[in-house]
This record gives structure tokens, C-alpha cells and sequence, in this order.
């Protein structure tokens, strides 16, 4: 039996650099936390905002906060799509080379010239699980998804150390995909 993680299905949203904060909710706005997220120090906010691309808006997206240090939109590739963007799959924080778009808050307009990415699908563990799990930072797995769409995804990259506890992230096309219900797990294959 492989270590067992509980999902977590990661919508569309976004983190803002804080004089992004500033020009779309106002000189001085300190991001307002709504629900703690799994992930230590992590929240969703009470802020939204609308993302503009060539085709379409996306009304009312999530910010999560804290503040970064560089905005990073997350999208699902339907959602992409949906508003005419190529997002390339990427891990957090790699930005180099993306898309941008157009964010709108009730304050101003941020045009970004890169940003947008498709998460790449990731598992976040303690040093300690990921030791009790067999795995280490950066190291790309395979994990299995039980039920009735039940699928075993590829390319998902172990994320450890300071900061972080035990979840996998997969966006919505991917939860979709494998019928993921609140309480899915799934399963590190080695």
C-alpha cells in the first residue's frame, strides 16, 4: 500500500504583488482573509477581481493572500481557453515566458504582460512525510486516484520542507477527470 494524501481541488485564482494590491483595491489595502487554507499562513481573501484575456472575462476570481512577490494568476486550461489565453502548465512561480492578461479591481486596471499559468499538479509534505512517504523535494511522482473515474496521473512534482503539510493540489479539469469528491485521496506510486 502507497502513502495516502488528501486532495485538494484548486480552482481558478490568483495572487497579487502588493502595489498590484495597491492600484486594484486601493493605496494601502491589506488583503482581507475569508477561510484559512490548508497550507500554513495561506488564505482565501474576501477580494476578487475580473481577468480579462482576448476572448472573454472571467467575473469574480479569488485572491489568495498573503501578498507575493510576483502576481501569479492560476487557471484551469478550460478556463484559459475560455478567455483566449495559451497558458503553459508550470510550477509556481516559474513566470518566465508566460501569458499575461488584464485583472480589473474596484479600484483600477493591472495590464500584465506574463502571469497566467496552469498549475503544475504538485503534492505539498512536511520534511517529515515526505520521508515517511519515500520522497524529497522537487522529485516527480506518479499517483493513483481510486473510483469510479479512477486514473493514475504522471508528472506530479513533491513539493517539501518548511512551510508545508500534507495535500495534493489538482485543478478542477483534473478533480473532473477523475470524478474527485470532497474526501479524495490519492496514492503515491513508486
Amino acid at each position: 500500500m502507497g502513502y495516502k494524501v488528501q486532495i485538494g481541488l484548486s480552482n481558478k485564482h490568483l495572487h497579487l504583488q502588493q502595489d498590484h494590491i495597491d492600484i486594484l483595491f486601493g493605496k494601502g489595502h491589506q488583503l482581507t482573509p475569508k477561510k484559512e487554507l490548508v497550507q500554513p499562513g495561506q488564505y482565501a481573501c474576501e477580494e476578487t477581481v475580473d481577468i480579462v484575456g482576448p476572448k472573454a472575462t472571467l467575473k469574480n476570481i479569488r485572491v489568495l493572500g498573503p501578498a507575493r512577490k510576483e502576481t501569479q494568476v492560476e487557471l484551469a486550461l478550460t478556463d484559459a481557453r475560455q478567455i483566449g489565453i495559451k497558458a503553459p502548465v508550470r510550477e509556481s512561480g516559474k513566470l518566465e515566458g508566460t501569458p499575461g492578461c488584464t485583472l480589473i479591481g474596484p479600484c483600477g486596471t493591472v495590464e500584465l504582460d506574463h502571469g497566467v499559468i496552469a498549475a503544475l499538479r504538485h503534492i505539498h509534505l512536511s520534511a517529515d512525510e515526505a520521508k515517511e512517504a519515500g520522497v524529497k523535494d522537487k522529485d516527480i511522482v506518479s499517483v493513483k486516484i481510486e473510483g469510479e473515474r479512477g486514473l493514475i496521473f504522471d508528472n506530479v512534482l513533491i513539493r517539501s520542507g518548511e512551510g508545508h503539510k500534507r495535500e495534493a493540489h489538482f485543478d478542477t479539469d483534473e478533480g473532473n477527470a477523475a470524478g474527485c469528491g470532497p474526501d479524495a485521496v490519492c496514492e503515491i506510486l513508486k
